[in-house]
């Protein structure tokens, strides 16, 4: 690790399928916000919301927003999903941005089938969940309905900070926080968690240390902690449960 401090940042706002550069003017005003070396993570499908209507426009409007990101993301890691168009087939894709890079893309696997997302967007790979290392932090992602997933947490051990940008109904509000929790706990690592905050979501966006300490703040767009990274090492050691 370069240093034991590092600011990391859910965001939790509202935002719509008719607003598309509105959504994105309002990202981009919270990532410049965000202090230089920090990491940004936003909620599922921020920019366009779902839009199954509109699936070639967001696709489109998802590639030329990317690009306005990756200038952003010079000093600090973004971590969001957007709709992505790959041979022909859509997909909620994942990307991790960081020196004006994609880092790393996982398009999402476990797709929520009451909210008809299988029947517009392609399935993922399993393989694409992975541990990306960058500037000598582990990061690895799950995207909403991913977490439920015991298998994939045995894909992020040893990850120091796992990402979960989410588009998580209030009705499961506590297994929200529940599971999130968990994974922090279990996996002995930082969560960074965000939602979204429209009136039908759960919220509940914020920072969960190894310890399972909880930060979050339903009433916040803007939620940030800073991370004490020599925890992760301090948990591990005194619970050892073979995560390296």
């Amino acid at each position: 690790m370069t240093t034991s401090k590092k600011e990391l940042i859910a965001l939790q706002f509202p935002f719509f399928e008719d607003k598309y550069e509105e959504n994105l003017q309002k990202l981009i005003g919270y990532i410049q916000k965000a202090p230089t070396g920090s990491v940004v993570v936003a909620p599922e499908l921020c920019l366009t919301n779902f839009s199954f209507d509109k699936m070639e426009e967001s696709a489109q409007f998802g590639e030329r927003a990317l690009k306005k990101l990756l200038e952003l993301s010079n000093d600090k890691v973004i971590a969001f999903t957007l709709t992505e168009k790959i041979n022909g087939k859509f997909y909620n894709s994942a990307k991790i941005l960081y020196e004006g890079k994609v880092m790393h893309t996982q398009p999402k696997m476990k797709l929520f089938k009451f909210g008809d997302e299988d029947k517009y967007f392609q399935e993922g790979s399993e393989e694409n969940i992975k541990i990306v290392e960058i500037d000598g932090l582990k990061y690895a992602i799950l995207i909403c309905f991913e977490i439920r997933f015991i298998n994939f947490w045995e894909r992020l051990q040893g990850a120091d900070i796992i990402l979960i940008p989410a588009l998580w109904g209030i009705l499961r509000k506590e297994q929200f926080e529940a599971i999130t929790k968990s994974m922090a706990i279990i996996n002995q690592a930082f969560v960074i968690a965000s939602d979204s905050s429209n009136s039908n979501m759960a919220s509940s966006s914020g920072i969960i240390t190894p310890f399972g300490e909880e930060f979050r703040d339903d009433d916040n767009e803007f939620i940030s902690y800073q991370a004490n990274l020599n925890e992760i090492k301090k948990m591990r050691r005194y619970m050892d449960v073979g995560i390296k």
